[in-house]
């Protein structure tokens, strides 16, 4: 599993296709796809809006997904940086994509933070 993430629109789904070979058709979108698409996909882009889809069940199915596609590419955005959101839903979502984020980490043989399109390898060997 190789985890990317970063702020929004820092890079991360181009650096997944020119650096690891993801072809559109591999991508399944986490803010319309079905979970069962996500279970079968190479890679899964805006995995936190998928977090705030299944809410609290997003934790079972991360950790289901990391079991059953170990080789997927997972795209999610950092969203637990700045200002604590006022409404309990809007936290709630954060602490889970913070939660979902820490599982795909710990799964990951590679972790790539993106800033500014520019990649740096928070674990793993570089090729």
């Amino acid at each position: 599993m190789v985890m990317i993430t970063g702020g929004a629109y820092q890079g991360k789904t181009a650096y997944a296709m020119d650096y690891l070979g993801v072809l559109c058709d591999d991508i399944a979108d986490g803010r319309n796809c079905d979970t069962e698409s996500v279970k079968k996909a190479r890679c899964i882009s805006n995995y936190h809006e998928l977090v705030r889809r299944l809410g609290d069940d997003s934790i079972s199915f991360t950790k289901e997904l990391c079991s059953c596609n170990p080789d997927a590419v997972i795209i999610i955005d950092e969203i637990g940086c700045g200002i604590i959101p006022m409404e309990k839903a809007d936290r709630v979502w954060r602490e889970n994509v913070g939660r979902c984020g820490c599982i795909i980490a710990a799964n990951s043989q590679k972790v790539i933070r993106m800033i500014c399109g520019i990649p740096t390898l928070l674990k793993g060997e570089n090729e």
